[in-house]
């Protein structure tokens, strides 16, 4: 994957006392002999079905909250030196054995001049070693450093963490486009020459003051936007449109036979009032029986054939069912038990 150009994907080797990153799609990765080196592909729930399984089992926390999969795999030796996340993460062990050592780490100083955000003043209070099937989880803010004994790969279950200041840029963004086209510009009916032209005019001024004050966010608002955001994949995902789309008949056909699933990129989540599909938003307030089956996809990911049928049964789920099989983002299939 790592050599994939819609893989993330970074090979980080250290030479001596020195560090160097390599950043995907990589050419060639160095010899299994050669100690110090990882390679980490971020996103590999994205890639492939079986991760993506494996991320499922991680569902006892919300989708809103979980990110992806990254799989690290290391010489013996390889690491990517003590560093801190300011999100959750699950270490999962797959293959041979990696040695942690963890800390609550106060001084998050990094080594000045390294392509690496690498700690300086690593303090680690805890040391475990994990072999296959062990699973360690590190709350925000804890150090830690893993390092490979002999060839071994780790995945890493993350968690969704958007700053305060991501999140208000996105929302400022989302205010200024949804603003009326044709509304009211800064005009100077009857103004007179100044002899202080440097000074902002205060009518200027208090017209501003007014229109951003009249902004008062519904929580209705606020909470379309809060769906949207969360369910927005990442700008590196693209789907894959079927190459010769099934009509609406042929499709409703198919799907009341196998079911449905959703591709293993989509991201649905809902509230009480919508449902949000990779940034998209449906209202469910009339949705009737519709709505319930909607939530039953999302929270399982799949419908049965009885009732994806019963989905079909009203004609906007249909046809929304059709858009969305057009886009790449579901196909017709038999859900995972």
């Amino acid at each position: 994957m790592a050599l994939r150009d819609d893989a993330e994907a970074r090979l980080i080797e250290r030479i001596a006392s020195r560090w160097r990153v390599t950043h995907g799609p990589l050419e060639r990765l160095p010899s299994l002999r050669r100690r110090g080196w990882t390679v980490l592909v971020q996103g590999v729930d994205l890639l492939d079905d079986g991760v993506h399984a494996l991320l499922g089992r991680f569902r006892f926390v919300p989708d809103a909250r979980l990110d992806d999969v990254m799989v690290s795999f290391a010489t013996d030796g390889g690491g990517v030196g003590p560093h801190v996340d300011s999100y959750d993460v699950f270490l999962l062990q797959a293959e041979g054995r990696r040695r942690w050592r963890i800390g609550r780490q106060r001084n998050h100083a990094f080594v000045p001049g390294l392509p690496l955000r690498i700690l300086a003043r690593f303090e680690p209070q805890h040391e475990y070693l994990l072999e296959p099937g062990d699973l360690l989880y590190l709350p925000p803010g804890w150090a830690h450093d893993g390092s490979a004994e002999g060839d071994c790969l780790t995945y890493s279950i993350g968690f969704r963490a958007p700053g305060r200041g991501e999140v208000l840029r996105a929302w400022f963004e989302h205010c200024a486009d949804t603003v009326a086209e044709g509304g009211p510009q800064l005009r100077d009916p009857g103004r007179r020459a100044t002899r202080q032209p440097a000074r902002v005019p205060p009518d200027v001024a208090r017209t501003l003051h007014a229109w951003i004050a009249a902004h008062r966010a519904r929580p209705a608002e606020v909470d379309a936007f809060v769906g949207a955001m969360l369910s927005e994949p990442k700008p590196s995902v693209f789907f894959d449109a079927p190459r010769r789309p099934a009509g609406a008949a042929r499709l409703s056909a198919v799907i009341a036979r196998s079911g449905i699933v959703l591709d293993r990129r989509t991201r649905m989540l809902y509230d009480r009032a919508r449902l949000y599909v990779n940034g998209e938003t449906l209202a469910l307030a009339r949705a009737g029986r519709a709505g319930a089956l909607w939530r039953r996809l999302a929270d399982a990911r799949g419908l049965e054939p009885a009732q994806a049928a019963r989905l079909l049964d009203d004609p906007v789920a249909a046809r929304q069912i059709e858009q969305w099989y057009r886009a790449g983002w579901l196909k017709p299939g038999r859900p995972a038990p």
